[in-house]
């Protein structure tokens, strides 16, 4: 029942930006850790990054850390993951995940900890 819905992908040259929203339906929004994840065709799965359920903790793969910034607004519950001097090799179908369980979280890396997913926005960066 609980949706969340990616959106702000598209096409970008190497180099640009983007800002990815994704809003929640579900009411334990803003009590719970989310995360950002991508996944590009022939590969599994990972991490991108993650935010505490003030958004006072941030988390970065080493692959996006200096590039992006992950923020919540739990007023719209919504969470944003800005992307800036994108490359090639962050083309993507990029996911925003959330946790079931409320409040104190640590291990944002691990996908089997996040209970609620979209349906994904597509990243394409041409060189």
């Amino acid at each position: 029942q609980v949706q969340l819905v990616e959106s702000g992908g598209g096409l970008v040259q190497a180099g640009g930006s983007l800002r990815l929203s994704c809003v929640s339906s579900a009411r334990t929004f803003s009590s719970t850790a989310l995360g950002w994840f991508r996944q590009a065709p022939g590969k599994e799965r990972e991490f991108v990054a993650g935010i505490s359920w003030r958004g006072r903790s941030l988390f970065y793969a080493d692959s996006v850390q200096g590039r992006s910034t992950v923020s919540r607004d739990n007023a719209k519950n919504t969470v944003y993951l800005q992307m800036n001097s994108l490359k090639p090799e962050d083309t993507a179908i990029y996911y925003c995940a959330q946790r079931e369980r409320p409040w104190e979280f640590s291990d944002y890396r691990n996908a089997l900890e996040y209970k609620y997913w979209g349906q994904g926005t597509q990243v394409t960066v041409s060189s």
